[in-house]
């Protein structure tokens, strides 16, 4: 009886190139998705403790945006929306452009939002309040959305 054997270095250089191409494509991430969206993280809310209508709130966060159409110079546009955690009132602001147009570079910092007169919002004589946040790039790409961590509004 003739015994079948498999010539292992004809199967094994197929099989490499088969599976490498496989990894190749399975890992590849969607270019036009990660390249379009910013991306923001919380850094800090300060003071811890600010007295309403007198104390003004700054929310640092950092951004990245891999396409650099972050902001804009018309001060009609709004871009950056913070969201009031007792009410969901959202505030409207403007960042300014941070590139030129048609630059298409990577981009990335610190920006700070400051909230004036903020006021308590029910009848306590302090109140916790978060906000959330997010940005929109020139193209209408929407971050990301961070909280902040809470803090006091007195009298």
């Amino acid at each position: 009886m003739k015994k079948f054997q498999i010539n292992t270095k004809h199967c094994l250089l197929p099989a490499a190139c088969c599976l490498f191409v496989f990894l190749f494509f399975s890992c590849k991430k969607d270019k036009a998705e990660s390249t379009a969206t910013p991306r923001i993280e919380f850094v800090s809310i300060s003071p811890s403790s600010a007295v309403e209508y007198v104390t003004p709130i700054t929310i640092s966060f950092s951004y990245d945006d891999l396409d650099g159409d972050l902001g804009q110079n018309d001060p009609n546009i709004t871009n950056l929306y913070i969201t009031d955690s007792r009410n969901n009132v959202t505030y409207n602001y403007r960042i300014s452009q941070l590139s030129p147009d048609g630059s298409n570079i990577h981009i990335k910092g610190n920006l700070n939002a400051v909230i004036k007169n903020t006021a308590i919002t029910d009848n306590s004589s302090s109140q916790p309040v978060a906000y959330s946040l997010y940005i929109k790039d020139r193209a209408g790409n929407t971050s990301n959305t961070i909280t902040t961590s809470a803090i006091t509004i007195t009298k």
